[in-house]
């Protein structure tokens, strides 16, 4: 845990996230460094994690919008998190490919846990009847966080700036 506190201090303070440094300021050895928490990638999955956790924490707390508009809004919600984060334009500008990888493959851990959230909302809103869609609701989940990954990393792949808004109306026509 205190591993895991200290990568987030350093992530948000926009400083690379180093095993050695960290170490250091844990007073421990890298081994133990490496034994605690796997290794630099596993642990930034997990900063990375850990701050998406509690924004979608904060992003859904009630009062919330109900059916597709809470799940727009959580979406956007957390896209504009993400792109707005300091930590994490940093990162995304220094180390944007390793991100990247990170964060939208499934076998990293990051993406099935962000679709597990997504999906659940979805499975809440259409099990008290507030949505209705005609898809398998664990796809829909996929492509709502693909869709959010393809905005966050938008300047990486095409060199444009995410626009919020264009995800926007995109995840509502997905919804309707």
């Amino acid at each position: 845990m205190d591993a895991l506190a200290e990568a987030k201090r350093t992530f948000l303070r926009r400083q690379r996230v180093d095993m050695g440094v960290l170490a250091e300021r844990l007073d421990i050895s890298c081994v133990t460094l490496y034994h605690w928490v796997g290794s630099r990638e596993e642990l930034l999955v997990e900063v990375a994690w850990s701050l998406a956790e509690h924004t979608l924490g904060e992003l859904d707390r009630p009062p919330r919008e109900a059916g597709a508009e809470r799940v727009v809004g959580l979406a956007v919600g957390f896209l504009e998190a993400a792109i707005g984060n300091p930590g994490m334009r940093h990162w995304l500008a220094h180390e944007g490919e390793l991100a990247m990888r990170l964060l939208t493959r499934y076998d990293s851990g990051f993406q099935p846990r962000l679709v597990r959230v997504f999906l659940t909302v979805l499975r809440e809103e259409t099990d008290a009847g507030r949505l209705a869609l005609p898809a398998d609701l664990a796809e829909v989940a996929y492509v709502i966080v693909r869709i959010i990954e393809s905005y966050t990393y938008l300047n990486l792949i095409t060199g444009r700036e995410p626009d919020v808004a264009k995800a926007e109306s995109v995840l509502r026509m997905l919804l309707r």
